[in-house]
């Protein structure tokens, strides 16, 4: 495995964020000569970033033979849209390296729990809307796209049912101005990448009303669009009982299986992707 740590600068703050790479080796004895990444932000309600959320997941996807990052980002005092900012600066870098690191530019997908979902789903949503993204990182909006987004349990809406502690520490001063812009299941369009979430609908800190919001924001625009929810309670995954909190707090091994029905989502992403195209060209009907 070659594992790297970089900083990742945005003009919007002054400390870095840090990107870990986890990146699988190339091999004569492995007939793979590229593989999909999965771009990792943990959840932490723009406070904090998660270790449940970060390295362990990542692992999960690396066994499985894919390549992972997972982006520390900056949190509160650090405001929208800096980490944003941060997530598309990993995407550059990573794009400008993928022939350096084996990586398969049309399957970098990005992926994120609870107020790191917001974070992913924003730049999905974002990642063309916002030209300041492509401006001020001095490149083109298509080295910045996403090709999938992959959500746990995101903070979307920032309506009735927002996780309001999320935006406060995202926006701050500027909350009154921007809350009704980030309430992502607003943002959707046709250059939303294809989407896989999964929830709980007893969550009682981001309740499940945000992913059906986003859910069918997305079926609304023909967005292809796999969920699971799951009739259960926590708030935050951990891989398994080494990554749960002190109190066992996290540990749910029916939501487990999350992450294998993810997988086989990112294994068939070439039929989805050949299937969105025919739709886009008229041939099948979008319901």
């Amino acid at each position: 495995m070659n594992y790297q740590v970089m900083d990742i600068k945005a003009e919007t703050y002054e400390e870095p964020a840090k990107l870990y790479l986890y990146l699988q080796e190339k091999s004569p004895e492995i007939a793979i000569d590229k593989r999909p990444l999965i771009f990792i932000c943990p959840g932490g309600a723009y406070a904090m970033t998660s270790d449940r959320e970060a390295e362990a997941v990542a692992l999960q996807f690396l066994a499985a033979g894919f390549h992972a990052a997972v982006l520390r980002y900056s949190v509160a005092p650090a405001r929208y849209p800096t980490a944003l900012l941060q997530v598309a600066a990993g995407f550059k870098y990573l794009r400008e390296h993928a022939e350096e690191f084996h990586i398969d530019e049309d399957k970098i997908v990005i992926q994120g729990a609870s107020a790191g979902g917001h974070l992913a789903a924003s730049y999905g949503v974002f990642w063309k809307k916002k030209t300041f993204l492509a401006e001020m990182l001095h490149t083109t909006p298509e080295l910045l796209k996403p090709n999938g987004m992959m959500l746990s349990y995101p903070v979307i809406t920032s309506g009735p049912k927002a996780h309001r502690g999320s935006f406060e520490n995202l926006l701050g001063d500027r909350y009154e101005e921007l809350v009704e812009e980030m309430s992502l299941e607003k943002q959707v369009d046709a250059d939303t990448p294809p989407a896989f979430l999964w929830h709980t609908t007893e969550d009682d800190c981001v309740p499940v009303e945000n992913s059906l919001l986003f859910y069918q924001a997305l079926h609304d625009q023909g967005i292809s669009v796999e969920m699971h929810i799951y009739p259960l309670l926590p708030t935050t995954w951990s891989a398994n009982e080494l990554t749960a909190a002190g109190d066992g707090f996290g540990i749910q091994p029916e939501c487990a299986t999350w992450i294998e029905h993810a997988k086989t989502w990112m294994k068939s992403s070439d039929e989805r992707s050949a299937c969105q195209k025919i739709k886009k060209a008229g041939f099948i009907a979008v319901h």
